[in-house]
């Protein structure tokens, strides 16, 4: 579970940047180092399997959230968090259902967060051959779930997910 924050300075506006799932993988890759170079702040933070699986998911999405809140070079004055459940911090916020199409920051953190997890896919591919993690990216695509079934759960594998037989 990987989770981004992105402070952007007061008014920034890119046309590309929009929610992480309209837009294609090269996309998401042009626009990394644009985020990167223009926000005032950026955290990239995540949630190991085993916290997935002892928290449940939503519990260690907000986690990995607040963790990505609390690398930000420069501490933030109000939080927009996408979806229906707040962060645990003490940073006042707000929750926006839909957050990646109504907040460029939230848009960035979800493009910053997916390219962070795709990269990881890529060298966890290397380290853990056989599974096909570099297409599929670590999703419960069929091609996933028999790797699972006839190799076994790798580390990086929650236990909790259904389709992973320990």
């Amino acid at each position: 579970m990987v989770a981004a924050a992105v402070i952007f300075p007061p008014g920034y506006t890119h046309p590309g940047i929009r929610d992480s799932k309209k837009l294609s993988h090269r996309q998401r890759e042009r626009l990394f180092p644009v985020i990167t170079a223009d926000a005032v702040a950026f955290g990239i933070a995540l949630a190991t399997p085993e916290e997935i699986d002892t928290l449940n998911i939503l519990r260690a999405s907000l986690l990995a959230m607040r963790r990505a809140v609390e690398t930000l070079a420069v501490p933030p004055d109000f939080l927009f968090i996408d979806g229906n459940q707040p962060v645990p911090c003490d940073i006042p916020q707000e929750t926006l259902v839909g957050g990646d199409d109504r907040c460029v920051s939230i848009a960035a953190a979800s493009i910053l967060a997916k390219v962070s997890r795709d990269r990881m896919m890529m060298e966890y591919d290397l380290l853990y051959p056989g599974y096909g993690l570099s297409g599929h990216k670590g999703y419960p695509t069929r091609e996933h779930l028999e790797a699972i079934r006839r190799l076994g759960p790798a580390p990086i594998h929650r236990r909790t997910f259904r389709g992973v037989v320990v």
